[in-house]
């Protein structure tokens, strides 16, 4: 299966869309009828010399839409009584540059060198984009058909490759946040895509474990063994196909985790062939149905791409996505508060192997 048709847009402010569409009858010539104040400037990199880690400003984002009705929704399809961020009346997925981004290619002149002389500021060069799963706006990426999933899936191949190549791209992320527990903002099905400027600080950490790793292992992938190690001990494997395993990390953080795994290794989502992009869709559906079977409610959650870094130390990566909840019983969240929030030191309140029996158990 290939993606019908993409098209290419530009909406009222010079923000870039595209269409994917399944078939080919749909006309993708609507106009954006509305009148939008050009894009702000890209925010601010400050480094935090106490962790050596980059911290972006970004003001503009103070305001964002923040949980509109449902007739006024920016994601759904325009109407004749409402001007979304889509001009059309129907879609299959959208990607669309974010209104608010984090990160964007439009520098403001005049930028500062520095705050301190251990505080250097630089911009926050890259580009955020906002992906629909689905023009329906009451139901969820767990209620999508696997063509559709797969559809999502050739939308972030054709994304993580354009904005590999935009220049200061350090690393592409594509990720969904879902429910209001996690701070979403907008209730329609959607995930979003940076492309970092700098290589974050969890993706610098698993890099150098990988470095160590292969020093210590004869040049072996972390990653892969890592897989190896639970497809063969099986008692947190929590779903497989031929081509991938979901199961519940040893040493997982959250509540309920799952990572999701392709057995063959691939920097990233555009390297999956085509029988690797198929088998995804029923496997993550049925991961995400046994999150929602848990407590009997919509479960809120992370989903995180785990993608090759763009330049060096790209030949380490190994493509995974990261699912996980911050709800620990039908009744509890986990709030990142002392030890998580102030030192970065986790301690979780469920057993892994536990997690991934419970998921199991979900009929």
């Amino acid at each position: 299966m290939t993606i019908a048709r993409r098209t290419a847009i530009r909406l009222s402010d010079g923000r870039e869309l595209v269409y994917f569409d399944e078939t080919t009858g749909a006309a993708r010539d609507q106009a954006d009828t509305r009148h939008l104040p050009p894009p702000p400037p890209t925010s601010q990199l400050r480094l935090d010399p106490l962790v050596d880690e980059w911290v972006a400003v970004a003001a503009h984002r103070q305001t964002r839409t923040f949980l509109p009705p449902t007739n006024a929704c920016p994601l759904c399809p325009s109407t004749p009584e409402f001007a979304s961020e889509i001009p059309a009346p129907d879609y299959d997925v959208v990607v669309f540059e974010n209104q608010f981004p984090s990160f964007s290619d439009r520098v403001k002149p005049g930028e500062i060198d520095e705050l301190t002389e251990l505080v250097p500021v630089r911009p926050g060069v890259g580009r955020c984009e906002v992906v629909c799963f689905t023009s329906d706006h009451n139901t969820s990426f767990g209620a999508l058909p696997p063509a559709r999933v797969r559809t999502v899936l050739d939308a972030l191949a054709d994304r993580t490759t354009e904005m590999s190549t935009l220049p200061g791209v350090a690393q592409v992320f594509p990720f969904e946040n879902r429910g209001i527990e996690i701070g979403v903002t907008l209730s329609h099905p959607h995930g979003q895509i940076y492309a970092y400027p700098m290589v974050p600080p969890r993706t610098r950490a698993m890099l150098a474990a990988a470095v160590r790793h292969a020093a210590r292992s004869g040049g072996r992938n972390l990653y892969a063994d890592v897989l190896e190690a639970e497809r063969k001990a099986q008692v947190r494997v929590v779903g497989a196909n031929e081509h991938w395993t979901a199961y519940v990390p040893a040493a997982s953080r959250w509540p309920f985790e799952v990572q999701l795994a392709p057995h063959r290794q691939v920097p990233d989502i555009p390297a999956l062939n085509d029988a690797e992009r198929d088998a995804f869709g029923p496997l993550y559906l049925d991961v995400l149905r046994r999150f929602d079977g848990l407590f009997g409610m919509p479960m809120p959650y992370i989903s995180a791409w785990h993608q090759a870094v763009v330049g060096e130390g790209r030949e380490l990566g190994y493509l995974h996505l990261q699912l996980f909840s911050i709800r620990r019983a039908a009744d509890k969240l986990k709030f990142l508060a002392g030890s998580e929030s102030a030192m970065g030191a986790f301690v979780n309140d469920i057993v892994p192997e536990t997690a991934a029996q419970l998921l199991r158990d979900v009929p």
